[in-house]
């Protein structure tokens, strides 16, 4: 879990820390940060990527209100699956079926995501490339989701969080103190 947040999420803070000072001078830059479609959508079984990714979300999110007044852009790019490695033995840490009562489900859900090794939608190159779209643009793009899996994905998500709040309404909408209606 640490390992996840140091890299996923404290290594963009890192680098963002180290050039905010030239950007600020300059009036003008775009800071463009990876994150993931796991940081809009928790997953089974991947907690600690999404908890870095839905860090990276928040950080990028809130970041943003603090560098537009010097004309820095902020773009987090999350993707979906892209035919990379992330998905052989030797990028990814697979749970060892360690609690009777989770044994058989990370058992299927790994080979799952091993028989997809190889069949990911998205071209690593095509993505590439996106980013120098992006930072093009006159208004950027907060958010650039990449993939039609992710794009579905997240408004999946986005309709779920609407239904969600609506409904919360009935009890959620009526907590304020008396006098704060008046």
């Amino acid at each position: 879990m640490r390992q996840q947040i140091e890299t996923n999420l404290f290594g963009p803070m890192n680098v963002t820390r180290a050039v905010l000072p030239i950007m600020r001078r300059q009036r003008a830059d775009h800071i463009i940060t990876l994150s993931s479609s796991a940081g809009i959508i928790g997953q089974e079984f991947c907690v600690a990527c999404a908890a870095s990714k839905f860090g990276v979300e928040g950080w990028m999110e809130s970041l943003r209100h603090d560098v537009e007044p010097y004309n820095i852009h902020t773009t987090v790019v999350e993707p979906g699956f892209f035919r990379t490695e992330l998905l052989v033995d030797a990028s990814t840490t697979w749970p060892a079926p360690t609690i009777a009562d989770y044994a058989e489900r990370p058992t299927a859900t790994v080979a799952a995501w091993r028989s997809m090794n190889g069949q990911q939608p998205g071209d690593p190159a095509e993505l590439a490339r996106a980013p120098l779209a992006i930072a093009d643009q006159k208004k950027p793009l907060l958010r650039f989701v990449a993939g039609a899996d992710a794009i579905e994905a997240v408004k999946a998500k986005a309709q779920e969080l609407l239904d969600q709040a609506e409904a919360s309404r009935e009890l959620g909408g009526n907590l304020a103190h008396d006098d704060a209606n008046a």
